[in-house]
């Protein structure tokens, strides 16, 4: 493939638009879940809310990208995009704890594939020396979807019902489906997809190569799935009305400096940029910690925001450098599943920590902190990056 000066193009624009629409499908409801279980009953699950649906994303990551590799990046996006839908219009039909639960579990496989074929499709069409601000700039759109998905969501929910938020989330997927329609793939060497796809060798789970950025990452996530699980109950414990705004300011918080943490990982590599980042997510989580009141609060969403919007598309750059260009979508995959894991066990922790009393917030997001910490200590140790990847 033709390596460009520029990474800007018809396709990768679509792209972004998509991956704009598909992440504020799936996020858009998640400020609104914990209250929601509580209201069916299951109030002594919400770690599983978020569990359930990293754990289903994480087991289909292999498959994802293998199929990646094999059928193309276009196919597996669009599965991923598709199962938003169809789950989002389930959500208001199977409105007991088990129908719940068993969705959140299928939900999850959205995220198994989609992130998967699009970080692979965005490796194809940019040059290596741009990487870290392709994804960046790749990211960012993510990064505003998620940021408006959950805005949107609790500004629904204040005004009409839970069922109609389900029921926009639903349809915003089916408009991240139709711009994928228009883009064109990018795997050379296309094979029909077949049963044996699907049956997994030892060495199709994991790529070894990438091994080292992704344990980076499970620590990194592990607060993101603290985050996610306690923070809607901690605003409502400061008093914050709408769950959803300590995801917008974090989110939004995130969005100029990946360009900046992009550039500079081309510039100086991407290990600084990374021990940027864990040390920033450790002060960010220390502050969320003691925060007492709502401006405490959101300022340190700020301070965790920028620490998510260094080590995202630093990490995926990382990866990509670190993989060969026939196991691209299997070394995303490893990558994803790092960041599942972490998210998920993340989440479960939270949950068993926090177990419904209040007393026991600043011990979670001290425990977050300590993760964050784990992290940036072994990025001290990491002295090479081993770039051998220098095609796009």
């Amino acid at each position: 493939m033709k390596i460009r000066a520029s990474f800007f193009s018809a396709d990768f624009s679509l792209l972004c638009l998509s991956s704009f629409l598909f992440f504020s499908s799936f996020n858009m409801i998640i400020p609104e879940l914990p209250e929601y279980l509580t209201s069916l009953g299951g109030e002594d699950y919400k770690g599983l809310i978020i569990a359930l649906f990293t754990l289903s994303a994480g087991l289909s990551r292999p498959f994802s990208g293998k199929l990646a590799d094999k059928i193309g990046r276009i196919p597996v996006m669009m599965f991923g995009a598709s199962v938003c839908f169809v789950v989002g219009m389930l959500y208001p039909l199977l409105s007991f704890v088990g129908g719940f639960l068993f969705l959140r579990f299928a939900h999850g496989f959205s995220t198994g594939f989609t992130p998967t074929g699009a970080s692979a499709y965005v490796a194809d069409i940019v040059p290596y020396q741009k990487r870290g601000e392709a994804m960046g700039m790749f990211s960012l759109f993510g990064s505003m979807g998620m940021a408006a998905g959950p805005a949107i969501g609790g500004w629904l929910a204040t005004f009409f019902s839970i069922q109609t938020v389900f029921y926009v989330s639903a349809f915003t997927a089916i408009f991240s489906i139709l711009i994928l329609l228009k883009l064109k793939e990018t795997l050379p060497n296309k094979e029909r997809i077949s049963w044996k796809m699907f049956q997994l060798k030892r060495d199709e789970i994991i790529e070894k190569r990438v091994l080292v950025p992704s344990m980076i990452l499970f620590l990194c996530c592990f607060s993101f799935g603290v985050v996610l699980t306690i923070i809607p109950d901690f605003s409502t414990h400061l008093g914050i009305e709408n769950k959803g705004l300590f995801f917008g300011v974090f989110t939004l918080s995130s969005l100029g400096i990946r360009l900046l943490a992009g550039k500079t990982s081309d510039r100086y590599g991407r290990i600084p940029v990374m021990r940027a980042a864990s040390a920033t997510l450790v002060c960010a989580m220390v502050l969320i910690a003691f925060a007492e009141s709502k401006f405490a609060l959101l300022g340190s969403g700020v301070l965790f925001g920028c620490a998510v919007g260094m080590y995202s598309p630093t990490t995926a750059a990382w990866v990509i450098d670190l993989s060969l260009d026939k196991f691209r979508g299997r070394a995303l995959a490893t990558m994803y599943i790092a960041l599942e894991a972490g998210i998920g066990i993340g989440a479960l922790t939270s949950g068993f920590l926090f177990a419904n009393n209040a007393d026991n917030f600043r011990l979670v997001f001290l425990t977050s902190a300590g993760f964050a910490g784990l992290a940036f200590i072994l990025l001290l140790f990491v002295k090479r990056e081993n770039r051998i990847a220098e095609t796009a």
